[in-house]
């Protein structure tokens, strides 16, 4: 009875300090400012004007995108049911019949679990601005492990570095997998070098895939969200200095100027978009097997979505060794523009007061420091551009090793990872 007693005690106790912690952390809360969805009351007026400023950079996005949007652009916590019953429906009727009239292709791929592979693409759809994307997917859970801006997509070396510092910081798959062609050769290398580092009985095998027959197929995924949910936006911006006769790609001098300003600028909005797609729950489909959930969650948790992670851990002088093998950090490809112009430049941005990149001035510093450059153009260093040279790296591939064996279903789902010597767990592996 007395132990009874306690135990009700005990429990009420810990009730009434969780009720505390609760009500003492609501009015932390509050006193930073921080108010949930319904305490902010936003209606469709109150939304409107952050509305029209961001769909004039993202005209396409839907309405899970538009309240990550508005949270993270502009600190608003909106209800769904006001983005879309009410503003979209008074405002962008036509979008919503358009949305509702797509019909969208079922793939299947499958994964044995977090780091079975990486997946590496790039994206030339904006190197009529001299700019060039490039990216690297975990394919199990959907994470955006690099999302890069530069002026080569190319350079081995270069494409390289991206999976070397990612590796770095998170450690290392176990396959890596692209499309053919000569500038994955580095990832190709240094990827299969660190693997039999870590597992000598895999002497003799390439851990990387490359999709000749199949498609490289989540990249491409991942390009088409991005054209669709963040490129039109941009893109207009970018039209709109080329359309004016302000940006000229072939003009060496315009060039250099647009790279030291946009460059970052992009990146750092690229950087954004991409914490959101990590960090945002996609849309729930019935016919997906694998877990379903945020996928920053996943990848650093798979435990608890009942997955597994095959991360192989790195040891110590691992990255270093190889990236001595295989890169020059001296290397031009690695500078924005050419360092005696970057000196220059800088010197005339420090003259203009340092002014902040965004959309709404990355023209006019453009145009400023176009203006000043151009009246100094005879005094300042020359110029020298190598970008007709900057993708001539020559890698072979390693001799004598074999490619992985895959596993292609009778369902036409296919297995591209490395577990089970790259045959999968069994007949019952999870597919996506």
């Amino acid at each position: 009875m007395d132990s009874g007693k306690s135990f009700i005690l005990i429990y009420i106790r810990s009730a009434c300090l969780l009720r505390y912690r609760l009500t003492k952390f609501v009015k932390i809360r509050v006193g930073m400012g921080l108010l949930r969805t319904r305490q902010q009351h936003h209606t469709v007026a109150s939304i409107r004007e952050a509305m029209i400023d961001l769909r004039e950079m993202y005209p396409n996005a839907g309405a899970w995108e538009m309240v990550n949007l508005l949270f993270h652009e502009h600190a608003m916590s909106v209800s769904r049911n006001v983005v879309v019953i009410a503003y979209f429906s008074k405002y962008e009727v036509n979008l919503v019949h358009q949305r509702k009239a797509r019909r969208l292709q079922r793939r299947r791929f499958w994964a044995a679990g977090v780091n079975d592979l990486f997946a590496v693409d790039q994206h030339d759809k904006w190197l009529r601005f001299g700019l060039a994307l490039h990216t690297g997917i975990e394919l199990f859970t959907g994470c955006i492990m690099w999302m890069r801006v530069w002026h080569s997509n190319r350079n081995l070396q270069l494409i390289l570095m991206y999976y070397l510092e990612t590796n770095l910081e998170l450690d290392m798959p176990m396959v890596t997998q692209s499309d053919p062609g000569s500038e994955n050769f580095g990832i190709a290398n240094a990827h299969t070098m660190l693997r039999q580092w870590h597992d000598p009985t895999l002497q003799g095998t390439l851990q990387h895939r490359w999709m000749r027959t199949k498609k490289n197929v989540m990249p491409e995924i991942t390009w088409s969200q991005l054209r669709h949910r963040f490129t039109p936006g941009y893109e207009n911006h970018l039209d709109s200095g080329v359309d004016a006769g302000w940006y000229d790609c072939d003009n060496t001098l315009q060039r250099l100027i647009f790279r030291w300003i946009f460059i970052p600028w992009l990146q750092h909005e690229l950087d954004g978009y991409k914490d959101r797609i990590n960090n945002t729950v996609k849309r729930h489909d019935r016919n997906k097997v694998l877990p379903h959930g945020v996928p920053n969650l996943i990848y650093d948790s798979p435990g608890d979505f009942g997955a597994l992670d095959f991360k192989i851990n790195l040891e110590p002088g691992a990255i270093e060794h190889v990236r001595n093998l295989y890169v020059d950090l001296n290397h031009a490809v690695f500078e924005l523009v050419p360092r005696d112009f970057g000196d220059f430049i800088h010197q005339c941005y420090n003259e203009l007061g340092r002014p902040v990149v965004d959309r709404r001035s990355a023209w006019n510093i453009y145009l400023d420091l176009h203006q000043i450059i151009s009246q100094l153009y005879e005094q300042s260093p020359p110029v020298v551009l190598l970008d007709d040279n900057l993708d001539d790296d020559f890698l072979p591939l390693l001799e004598n090793h074999q490619d992985l064996p895959f596993r292609d279903g009778n369902d036409g789902a296919y297995y591209m990872g490395g577990v089970g010597g790259g045959l999968g767990l069994g007949a019952f592996s999870p597919c996506m």
